[in-house]
């Protein structure tokens, strides 16, 4: 299992990989999987807006797509006064794969930090109930 710090500085560091040439407004991620694997993202915008990706959900379908399906923690940057909290989509994405009981830690451009469980953040999200599962 990674530490908090090693956490935070991987999300940090994909600031810098970010593609914000219209919003100007890099995020980074980092997520802890169960199995203590980690997958960093970053937000990859495009000029049709609807088509950008967060950095949350790059990370949450890189672990996916390599097998991972429990996630543990995540550590989101930006370089804000506020905390860079996840926007509804990536809720819904990490309520999928990381439950309410997820750990999400936010960053403001300071580097302080704002720890809260998902499920205060999306205490009413989709989950398997309704898909059946």
């Amino acid at each position: 299992m990674a530490t908090e710090q090693e956490l935070i500085e991987k999300a940090t560091a994909m600031l810098d990989m970010a593609y914000v040439p219209y919003s100007h407004f890099p995020v980074g991620a980092a997520l802890e999987c169960a199995d203590g694997a980690v997958y960093t993202g970053c937000n990859v915008e495009n000029a049709s807006y609807g088509l950008t990706n967060c950095a949350e959900r790059t990370a949450a379908f890189k672990a996916v797509s390599e097998g991972r399906r429990r996630f543990s923690r995540i550590v989101i940057a930006a370089r804000c006064e506020d905390y860079a909290w996840p926007c509804g989509a990536c809720r819904q994405v990490l309520n999928e794969f990381g439950g309410p009981e997820m750990d999400v830690v936010c960053l403001n451009g300071k580097g302080e930090a704002a720890r809260v469980k998902l499920g205060e953040l999306f205490p009413h999200g989709v989950d398997s109930v309704w898909l059946g599962k």
